[in-house]
């Protein structure tokens, strides 16, 4: 157990000062001090000796040592506002949770970070967010809980379970540090379990599949590993041991090691049925679980409220009152405002509430616009734009409107022109037809102006004319104006807006009758008298603020105290003492209100608050606010606060007032609870639960039904069926008090406001129809109505609902006062993969180390596990004060979404549980028994298709005047030449600046590889068939060299140069070739023989040991006795060396008969003669390119213009303004050169053109490659060069490989290249499927040439060789004159290889010998025609057999994965995946700041799961620059891998997702 138990944050080991911050040990920074810190740190984490256990069962908490109680009460003075939705039962659910999960706890492997990023996260210069910034309706939870146990167990003083929160972490975290089990921090090493496997042979991984937790091996990690190197080294594996030699692994298998450990635990059973995809490949559905609860209560009734009792003296309008009151009693108070010193700022009476709303009125109407054409008609919506603490101004404005029949839409003040939600409200405005703002004389100036003083249009909003409202700015209407003051109708009284889930604003409609029956519901339900005095502190613009304190208050002449939300940040006390102060009968409140008086109030004696006769709580609707309520009871119950005073109501924007808890005088009877079970409640089933403490949700009742409303529940989702009575479902309204409609959407109106519940027999259960109120909850015993969450909130996952607000308790309940803001959290579900997952996201406190968060997030993980059974699918913190605001400070939810999906969240630490949630992948692959040779094969046919088998045109029919064909040597062919075309110029090399550098004519050549031949003849005493390296730039030297080394009767073998700039990791390579080749000598340039015997070289290699070096910059002047002629063609006449992408090097023979039939194959297929003239932009040192740039012009004449790829860097046009300038017709370049001309001259085109550069003449421009071609690549390249006539089937790719050096190649004649599009979901399955263009999963692949003259192939079963169909995937065999004769090596492994080569089929055609090439295709006969009249068959490359990775019992190819994660954000530039002990670990490289790094982590993980259905195991985010990228522009995956595993890539991070 210990060892499963070592926590990921014990495999850190940076050391980051400030991140070990220990006052005892400040500034002691030496290996020792560290190692003492790092234990210390660290220590907590680390397995305990069993005997702590034992002795403290339950009681393992820190003992309050005088220092850490002093400690704790330093921070509340500053934190304690913090202390918010507590339910403190629930804290000790969650924490009993963790207290079983320490059993089995979670070895969450820590995320490595880059130094730079962890200062910028935890640097003091944040200022702390707003605290107060509580709960906006969407903003974070609206449960600000301070919990004490429900009231019936009594009162429990504050201190004491206070002190139980902080101490009472039933983890080991607390208890540890004391109990280290002894001896040096070394003892607990990393737990390594790679390091007994020596990293080289990576060919056998652990499974992990199959593994039991019992070997966890603990091995001493050496002292010398942890010391820097600098250049980050790949490959090679020795590279991976110490300074004495010790091979050793690294810290990051030993992560992965750790991850793949955790990932082996159990998981949640996996799900059994499937859904469709449209394809075999199924991802399986939830089955509902057999014991799951079902409601089995009978079916609802309606619950019908009181009778609506009209009073005779009820005015019959709104406006109606206010005239009677304005002049009646103009002197009572209506309305006092506070400054933020709490002060009245100033008293409204209803008399100039009446006169200032009679100005407003006459002025929109007759001095807006002019008389003939008003801007304002009644009907008009008109927005209302005034600032929270000037509620005067707003009621004025609003009644005005109320008096000239316009419809005020309140909104909220935009701050800057991009605000977070502010565009939606422009939207809103737009859609409402609004021309006209009203706002107030401070709120005017304080609005963002452009240079000139204009109001600038904010970001989406329609054109507005501003129009201030003071009195000073208005005119007083004419004696004979009266406004005309109807009684209430059906006409539109105000719009107020609602924010949903996804962002987007709707106005609801409020009719002016359901305005005026509201408020008389609300007098009704509240026992409202004349002259009452209401203190309000919630937002008088809409919902319960407006309804109570600017509307309802008017009907029944109250006195509003009106409590801005600067002075509650100020004086957080200041509504209780306003209630002492004015004796106010009711309060408005929000939970947070509550919450913030109960922290502030210990200094306060004279508080009393036996007036109040009613608290409404706003947010009663959120179930967590009962904590708050019950805290709030306790504390002031002795300040004469009566229990049945606190009435939480619920409402909505759509519905108004949906239930309100009655004040009562009867003491007696206590409000309702529930105690409900939330494993119930995710299957929408109400369950009390007793027994089972740990996960429930207490709810308290919001009231009865309001007077005049029906209300029922029905089910949240489908057809509005009436729910049963254990049931939960969404609450919905009839009656004549709730808003109409979105104005301007009638569809998602209907939905809406136009529902008609119905029976379980389908009859509707009324005429009327029914609103939905967005709120999910029952109709409890008596009438009570509970609500246990909001529509907007649910997340269902997988067939589970679940609250994004209960989720927010949970992970509050997990100690965070030291982590993150209380109100600074935000939950919210994405979709991916076909189900919802869940996310939060949260402030992390500027003072809270990497490990300490980490170590949060790994606990909030296992406790929502715990009470919910649900997994969370990332967690992010980022930096404090970063999140998107709502306007009264909430986090904007949908906003805050938004930027984690565009990943522009910036989050500085994440943890991503994949492995965990996801369980809807499809089911690993089981592999089919593949048809065998008993099936029946008749003549072509193999299992009712045509084989797939094609070949190019026969080099035996094809009648030619090929001069060359008489010799069978090259080295004859250069002879001949020489003497009947001496001057005919071969070759010409150009410089960066596109001169001609060099150039050779045949007898130049002739010549110069004489001399040669002398050199290593005379000087190096060489037999005939000795090896020579060559090592020379690309260029001229190394053509003769070769041709000397023919006239001399040696093997030459082409050797890439070691980079001046990067000795340390390409000599090696240089040395490696050498040796492995057995080259008995080296000729080079004098330049380069320095330069192999310089100091940096001795560093890096050892220089003794070179074999002779010739410089042939000095040549001997006399010619050879004679010219060595070979006396068998199928003797070796040079080696092809080349490093594969999977870092294998490999050398291949090639005799001099496959030479001719090499040169002669591609004569043919391009059309190559003396008078041609062929521009080459390749690298001349194996597989084609070495054959274009040094043999093919030898043999066909034809003049090559030869352009080294590496003066492509200083000058990116050089090769494209060549082969304008030569007007060459054919030429060949790489992927490398395309993209450095496709990102170096993107911009340039214009420039080129001016510069005369044409490529109108081009016939064929051909990609040389070993890999599937890049369509995106060779399309975006033609695209953009088309400008500068480049026709665009001009550009094609050739196939080539080690078996055979090139097997396709466009050429001249023949049909254009085809594209195919396949399923990509098939190709994993080893079958092709066609489909159309832009169909879901689909690829694209081209055409990779056409087929050489005198090459076969067929498509083979790489396990069963069985030769397969048309448009089968399978391994492409080759047969042609051409083939490499085999590998060279000097091992003798030759068996391993042989099959390479020599290959028969298992059934069909037996006896050709066939090359394996070690890719996979598939062949596919089209409609086109060849040259010869055949119907054509095109050759698909998908990918190399050694590449691909099998994951799940499919095969993956590597790039696949890449587009799509390149795809996922616009930082990322390169991307390179592998596996590693079967988890598929993605490098991307980040173009953008650091910051921008954590950003990619869910982005990448999200596009593979989608895409692939693959879960990523690890993400690390790298430089550009750090992916190796090989001469051919291929990745080199394994080296990557090899540096990962040996820790030498310097990420910026690296992420291991659970």
């Amino acid at each position: 157990r210990a060892g499963r138990a070592t926590l990921g944050a014990s495999l850190v080991l940076r050391a980051h000062p400030a991140e070990l911050r220990f006052p005892s040990l400040a500034g002691d920074i030496t290996q020792k001090g560290y190692e003492k810190k790092r234990s210390k740190l660290i220590g907590a984490y680390l397995p305990q000796p069993p005997r702590v256990d034992q002795a403290l069962p339950q009681e393992r908490r820190a003992p309050v040592t005088p220092s850490s109680a002093s400690r704790y009460h330093r921070r509340r003075s500053s934190g304690s506002r913090d202390e918010r939705y507590r339910s403190d039962v629930h804290t000790e659910a969650v924490q009993a949770a963790l207290a079983k999960h320490k059993e089995r706890k979670m070895a969450v492997p820590m995320p490595s970070k880059r130094r730079s990023l962890v200062v910028q996260t935890s640097m003091d210069a944040y200022t702390p967010p707003d605290t107060s910034s509580g709960s906006e309706d969407e903003g974070s939870v609206q449960g600000d809980s301070q919990g004490t146990p429900t009231s019936s167990q009594g009162s429990i003083n504050m201190e004491h379970w206070i002190s139980q929160a902080i101490h009472g972490s039933t983890t080991s975290t607390t208890s540890s540090s004391s109990t280290q089990s002894g001896g040096s921090g070394a003892a607990h090493r990393l737990a390594d379990v790679m390091a007994q496997t020596h990293i080289e042979n990576h060919s056998a991984p652990p499974d992990v599949t199959t593994y039991t937790s019992e070997h966890s091996i603990q091995v001493e990690r050496p002292q010398g590993s942890t010391g820097s190197r600098t250049a980050p080294k790949y490959g090679n594996a020795e590279l991976m041991e110490t300074g004495d030699g010790v091979p050793v692994s690294s810290r990051v298998s030993a992560k992965i090691q750790q991850l793949v450990n955790t990932l082996k635990r159990p998981k949640r059973p996996p799900l059994r049925e499937f859904f469709v995809d449209d394809f075999e490949e199924l991802l399986e559905v939830q089955q509902p679980d057999p014991n799951q609860p079902k409601p089995e209560g009978a079916q609802m009734l309606a619950m019908r409220g009181e009778q609506l009792g009209v009073v005779t003296n009820w005015p019959p309008s709104l406006e109606a009152a206010l005239q009677r009151w304005g002049t009646i009693s103009p002197k009572a108070p209506c309305l006092t405002t506070m400054d933020t010193n709490g002060k009245p700022l100033y008293i409204l009476t209803y008399g100039k509430l009446w006169t200032r709303s009679m100005k407003v009125a006459y002025s929109i109407l007759h001095k807006l616009g002019t008389k003939q054409e008003p801007m304002v008609r009644p009907g008009d919506r008109v927005a209302l734009v005034f600032p929270n603490n000037d509620p005067a101004a707003f009621m004025a404005a609003f009644y005005g409107c109320l008096l000239a029949e316009v419809v005020p839409v309140p909104i909220e003040v935009p701050l800057t022109r991009k605000d977070a939600g502010s565009q939606q409200i422009g939207f809103l405005l737009g859609s409402c037809g609004v021309t006209v703002a009203l706002t107030s004389d401070a709120c005017h100036k304080g609005l963002p102006k452009s240079p000139t003083g204009e109001i600038p249009q904010f970001k989406g909003w329609p054109k507005l004319l501003w129009f201030v409202t003071e009195s000073k700015h208005l005119s007083k209407p004419p004696r004979d104006w009266f406004p005309h003051i109807k009684d209430a109708n059906n006409d539109t009284a105000y719009i107020e807006y609602k924010t949903c889930k996804d962002g987007s604003v709707l106005g609801v409609t409020v009719t002016r009758t359901a305005l005026l029956t509201h408020c008389q519901a609300l007098t009704q339900a509240c026992g409202y008298t004349e002259a009452e005095t209401i203190v309000n502190v919630l937002d008088f613009k809409k919902d319960v603020g407006l309804w109570h304190g600017i509307l309802t208050s008017v009907m029944n002449m109250m006195h509003v105290i009106s409590i801005p939300y600067s002075l509650m940040k100020v004086n957080p006390l200041s509504w209780i003492q306003k209630v002492c102060q004015y004796k106010a009968k009711v309060a408005c409140v929000k939970s947070r209100d509550m919450h913030w008086a109960l922290v502030a109030h210990r200094d306060q004696r004279d508080i009393n608050l036996s007036s109040l006769r009613m608290l409404i709580v706003a947010d009663g609707a959120n179930p967590w606010s009962i904590s708050s309520c019950d805290a709030f009871l306790n504390v002031f119950q002795s300040k004469g606060l009566r229990q049945e005073v606190i009435c939480p109501c619920a409402s909505s924007p759509e519905a108004l007032t949906v239930a309100i808890r009655r004040p009562t005088d009867d003491s007696n009877q206590p409000p309702g609870r529930g105690v409900l079970s939330m494993h119930g409640l995710t299957y929408g089933v109400i369950r009390v639960d007793s027994e089972e403490k740990l996960s429930v949700l207490t709810v308290q009742d919001v009231g009865l039904v309001m007077p005049g409303a029906i209300m029922c529940s029905v089910k949240p989702d489908g057809v509005p069926q009436l729910c049963r009575t254990d049931e939960i479902g969404e609450l919905c309204v009839c009656a004549v008090a709730t808003g109409t409609s979105y104005y301007g959407l009638s569809g998602m109106t209907k939905n809406t406001f136009e529902v008609f519940p119905m029976t379980s027999s389908g009859a509707p259960i009324s005429e009327y129809p029914f609103i939905r109120t967005g709120l999910l909850g029952f109709v409890g015993p008596g009438g009570l109505v509970f609500v246990v969450g909001k529509m907007d909130g649910l997340m269902v996952v997988s067939g589970r609902r679940h609250n994004a607000d209960d989720i927010v308790a949970t992970a509050l309940a997990v100690e965070p006062m030291k982590f993150v803001y209380r109100g600074r959290i935000a939950v919210f579900s994405v979709t991916v993969l076909h189900d919802e997952r869940i996310v939060i996201v949260a402030e992390q406190r500027p003072d809270s180390t990497e490990e300490d968060s980490f170590q949060w997030m790994s606990r909030v993980l296992q406790a929502i596990d715990s009470i919910h059974q649900v997994g969370v699918y990332c967690l992010a913190l980022v930096p404090a004060n970063t999140l998107p605001k709502t306007p009264l400070g909430g986090i904007h939810l949908s906003e805050t979404k938004q930027l984690f999906l565009e990943g522009s969240l910036h989050p500085c630490n994440v943890l991503m549980c994949p492995h965990t949630c996801v369980t809807n992948l499809p089911k690993p692959r089981q592999k089919q028994p593949e048809i065998g040779p008993a099936s029946v094969m008749v003549g072509n046919l193999v299992s009712g298709k045509r084989i797939a088998q094609a070949s190019g045109r026969d080099l035996g029919q094809i009648e030619d005047n090929d001069q060359a064909r008489k010799f069978l040597f090259l080295s004859e062919v250069l002879q001949w030449r020489a003497q009947t075309t001496p001057d005919h110029v071969l070759y010409t090399l150009l410089n960066c600046r596109g001169a001609i550098a060099n150039s050779l004519t045949c007898v130049q050549l002739h010549k110069r590889a004489e001399k040669i031949a002398v050199m290593l003849m005379e000087r190096g005493h060489l037999q005939d068939g000795d090896h020579v390296a060559l090592v020379y730039p690309p260029g001229i030297d190394l053509i003769a060299a070769f041709y000397g080394c023919l006239y001399a009767g040696c093997v030459p073998i082409t050797v890439r140069p070691p980079h001046p700039q990067n000795i340390a990791t390409t000599l090696p390579t240089v040395k490696m070739i050498v040796e492995v080749s057995r080259s008995a000598c080296l000729m080079t340039t004098q330049l380069i023989c320095k330069l192999l015997r310089s100091r940096e070289a001795a560093a890096a290699v050892d220089v003794r040991t070179w074999p002779l070096i010739l410089d042939t910059d000095d040549l001997p002047k006399k010619r050879p006795a004679q010219i060595c002629k070979p006396c068998n063609p199928d003797t070796l006449a040079y080696l092809d060396f080349s490093v594969s992408t999977t870092g294998m090097l490999a050398g291949v023979k090639m005799s001099h008969a496959a030479t001719s039939a090499f040169c002669r194959s591609i004569k043919l297929q391009c059309e190559l003669y003396p008078s041609r003239e062929v521009a080459i932009c390749l690298d001349p040192y194996c597989g084609l390119g070495f054959v274009l740039w040094c043999l093919c012009s030898v043999y066909s004449g034809h003049q090559s213009i030869l352009i080294p790829p590496s003066e492509l860097e200083t000058n990116p046009a050089l090769w494209l303004l060549a082969v304008s300038q030569y007007k060459v017709r054919d030429t060949f370049c790489s992927y490398s050169v395309m993209e450095l001309c496709t990102k170096g001259l993107g911009s340039q085109t214009e420039s080129l053109k001016a510069r005369g550069l044409d490529l109108s003449r081009v016939r064929t421009c051909v990609v040389v490659a070993e890999e599937r071609p890049r369509i995106a690549l060779t399309q975006s390249f033609s695209k953009l060069f088309k400008d500068l006539g480049l026709h665009p089937r001009a550009v094609s790719t050739s196939f080539g490989c080690r078996v055979n050096l090139a097997i396709c190649l466009q050429g001249t004649s023949g049909p254009d290249p085809t594209t195919v599009y396949v399923d990509m979901r098939a190709l994993r399955h080893d079958r092709v499927r066609l489909v159309e263009r832009g169909s879901p999963h689909s690829l694209p692949l081209m055409e990779s040439g056409k087929i050489l003259p005198g090459v076969r192939i067929i498509i083979a079963n790489p396990e069963t060789k069985g030769p397969l169909g048309d448009s089968h995937l399978g391994e492409i065999w080759v047969h042609s004159a051409h083939n490499a004769s085999g590998y060279f090596t000097i091992y003798g492994d030759e068996s391993l290889q042989s099959d390479h080569f020599n290959s028969r089929l298992s059934f069909g055609d037996t006896q050709t010998i066939w090359a394996r090439t070690g890719y996979l295709g598939f062949l596919r006969r089209t409609e086109l025609t060849d040259a010869n009249g055949e119907r054509h068959d095109a050759l698909y490359v998908v990918g190399a057999l050694d590449e691909a990775m099998e994951l799940r019992g499919m095969r993956y190819h590597p790039i696949d994965i890449e587009t799509s994660v390149i795809r996922a954000h616009k930082s990322v530039t390169e991307c390179a995946v592998f596996t590693w002990t079967n988890l598929l670990v993605v490098v991307v490289e980040l173009d953008g700041s650091e910051q921008e790094a954590l950003d990619l982590v869910p982005l990448v993980t999200n596009v593979v799961l989608e895409e692939h259905y693959l879960i990523v195991g690890v993400v690390v985010v790298v430089d550009i620059g750090v992916i190796p990228i090989n001469s051919r522009g291929e990745k080199q995956r394994m080296h990557l891998r090899d540096g990962f595993l040996a820790d030498q890539l310097d990420p910026i991070y690296v992420a291991y997702n659970m």
